[in-house]
């Protein structure tokens, strides 16, 4: 019931069909069983009804601010005694994509997944309503996120296109990380601009129908970046935001929108950043070599200039924790050992 929004009016919502609704418990209702909802990060403005961008209709709960303060879905794995690893899914994705990791890492961490707002069973609201998925807003709300789950000292864990967002954040708080791994960051000047499988979402017009297309925004954007072959029972959990509700899709579209414009010198930040003297945060990147959006040419010699260590995974793609996710697992483990 927290997450299946029935409302009428929801944009161009894929609502019903074979995929919407499982016979018995899915692997998308197990998955939200295993976790827990955090608030964290005020949404702005006031909290006026959510409209349809095109015709003006009040939108389904799902498109709408829950509260003064936004709700975030959170996995978490091993003791609270533990040291705490924070686990950042890509962009488009879900803290699903890290199953297969928290497990591995639960031995000896406390290991949290999280969802994006815009993602999974995060809020997702309207844009202009509350959150517009700008990369500025993405970094101020991670730094609310983990003030709430993560108080003290960490280590972060974070794959793909949210990697310049976290290490503007890990910049300003460089005395609560233990360490930084990138999984197949865009790092290098030919990574700045988004594979035609994610800027599709932010043509005009077109973006917004192409948002709403749950095969194209979840199958499609999942298995175009690498050799990751999705069980159905997998994809079930990929495709339900956007097909429950248009809120996932017009977030979707928001997002590829703000990184378009924003992405590149994200990216230079992040660069200088890693390359500054005054970085101190013991650095991993870790890089699967199947990568289909983003090449490994130039990620060697970046690295090897500043010591930052590198480690590849020849059989991953973009996605490594999805193609690789209990070799990922057990290469977080070692890295933190040290």
């Amino acid at each position: 019931d927290l997450y299946v929004d029935d409302d009428i009016g929801d944009g161009f919502s894929f609502s019903g069909g074979k995929y919407a609704e499982a016979e018995g418990p899915s692997k998308s209702d197990e998955w939200f069983a295993q976790g827990r909802m955090v608030k964290a990060h005020a949404l702005y403005g006031n909290k006026e009804k959510a409209k349809d961008p095109f015709f003006g209709l009040t939108m389904g709960s799902g498109s709408q601010s829950s509260g003064d303060v936004f709700n975030w879905f959170c996995v978490e794995a091993g003791s609270s005694s533990n040291p705490t690893v924070l686990l950042i899914h890509g962009f488009p994705s879900q803290a699903y994509s890290y199953r297969n990791v928290l497990p591995v890492l639960s031995d000896k961490y406390r290991s949290i997944a999280f969802d994006w707002l815009g993602f999974g069973f995060s809020d997702k609201p309207q844009p202009k309503y509350g959150f517009d998925y700008t990369l500025d807003e993405y970094t101020s709300a991670l730094e609310s996120l983990i003030d709430a789950v993560a108080p003290d000292k960490l280590s972060i864990v974070v794959q793909g296109y949210f990697a310049p967002i976290v290490v503007k954040y890990a910049n300003e708080h460089q005395d609560k990380l233990n360490h930084l791994i990138l999984v197949n960051p865009p790092i290098t000047d030919k990574h700045a601009k988004l594979p035609s499988t994610l800027a599709c979402f932010s043509n005009f017009l077109l973006g917004e129908v192409f948002s709403q297309d749950p095969l194209r925004a979840s199958d499609k954007a999942l298995t175009s970046s690498g050799p990751y072959m999705m069980k159905e029972e997998d994809a079930t959990v990929y495709r339900r935001p956007y097909l429950v509700s248009g809120a996932s899709g017009f977030a979707l579209n928001a997002i590829t929108r703000a990184m378009g414009k924003d992405l590149k010198a994200y990216i230079e930040s992040m660069r200088s950043i890693l390359a500054s003297d005054s970085w101190n945060t013991k650095t991993t990147i870790c890089w699967g070599l199947r990568d289909r959006w983003l090449t490994y040419d130039g990620v060697e010699d970046f690295c090897d200039g500043l010591k930052h260590n590198v480690v590849q995974l020849p059989m991953a793609g973009h996605h490594a924790q999805e193609d690789r996710g209990e070799e990922l697992g057990n290469i977080i483990k070692r890295i933190l050992r040290g």
